[in-house]
């Protein structure tokens, strides 16, 4: 990489982005290239720390991570997933970041004032990393999108519930019916 020409590799951007303040409150990811920043209000705070809990029922801490860096496939793809479930024999590899096989749950809260691209790009890239099960939480909607059987660039099953309803992912890597109840509307 040159001082002043575009970053090349996801390693170049980090580079930049880590010289770079980041506002508190945000978190930064790289999405086909461009680096985005999105808010982190009380909301995505909330329904994030409820995700964890649910998900400790089951899970040891150590295979729980949030806002850890994850490449994905595609054209410069670096996502910080709000919650991730690592497979029980995760390791980080030798630059010390999560590899996407294993990966068995992701979980992105949608920010409220700015526009996630987690229905197209984010969506497309977790199918492509084969990531078993991929959830879109929509406070706004008050809904959550959970997408299990990757193929390709797109998941074969989609399910919505409103918030105040069980998700069912038993049949799925997660294994659990996770309670969306207390998640809050904005």
């Amino acid at each position: 990489m040159t001082e002043i020409g575009t970053p090349v590799t996801l390693d170049d951007w980090f580079t930049r982005l880590e010289a770079m303040p980041v506002p508190e409150g945000y978190k930064a990811e790289i999405i086909e290239g461009t680096v985005q920043l999105t808010s982190r209000g009380d909301s995505q705070w909330a329904i994030t720390a409820d995700l964890y809990e649910q998900l400790r029922t089951r899970y040891p801490r150590a295979r729980l991570k949030s806002g850890a860096r994850l490449d994905l496939p595609g054209p410069l793809n670096s996502y910080a997933p709000d919650l991730m479930l690592l497979a029980e024999s995760a390791e980080r590899t030798a630059a010390g970041l999560w590899r996407c096989a294993e990966v068995e749950f992701a979980a992105e809260v949608l920010p409220l004032d700015t526009v996630d691209p987690a229905h197209g790009p984010k969506e497309a890239a977790y199918a492509l990393a084969e990531v078993p099960v991929y959830l879109v939480v929509d406070p706004r909607q008050g809904r959550c999108h959970a997408y299990s059987k990757p193929k390709k660039d797109e998941y074969a099953v989609r399910l919505t519930v409103t918030f105040g309803a069980d998700l069912n992912l038993t049949g799925t890597p997660v294994g659990l019916s996770l309670k969306t109840h207390d998640f809050p509307r904005d």
